[in-house]
């Protein structure tokens, strides 16, 4: 009887462990797509340039993604046509968390090189992918 009790701490245990993994995987997976939607519906001409991390250390992903995240908050909609769906898309990038801090990291926002809105965008992706693999 005992060990069957142990058996079923164990197994519930070791279940929690991996339904953990896939709920963030997807969870990164959903933002990567949000991502992706929001990129035709942005300003991109005579927009403000944005820090834009580029391949940050593991210890920085926190920092480059609170950077994106800072970022996303002055694009702007390319028309008034998108309003609705841009808006949308950037309340969902700010409540994003990412649930890994790391270590502190040296590097600030303004560090990074400025570009345009689709390339910061296509560089936030870039790194939402690193994360998911």
């Amino acid at each position: 009887m005992g060990s069957m009790i142990i058996f079923c701490v164990l197994f519930f245990c070791s279940s929690m462990a991996l339904s953990t993994a896939p709920h963030k995987t997807a969870k990164y997976k959903q933002l990567f797509k949000t991502i992706k939607r929001l990129e035709p519906t942005v300003k991109d001409k005579d927009a403000e340039l944005l820090h834009t991390p580029e391949n940050p250390m593991d210890g920085c992903l926190f920092t480059a993604v609170t950077c994106f995240q800072k970022g996303t908050l002055k694009l702007q909609p390319k028309n008034s046509q998108v309003n609705a769906t841009f808006s949308h898309t950037v309340e969902v990038l700010k409540r994003f968390t990412f649930s890994n801090p790391g270590e502190h990291c040296e590097s600030s926002c303004e560090s990074y090189e400025k570009k345009n809105p689709k390339e910061f965008l296509k560089s936030f992706a870039k790194l939402i992918q690193q994360v998911i693999r």
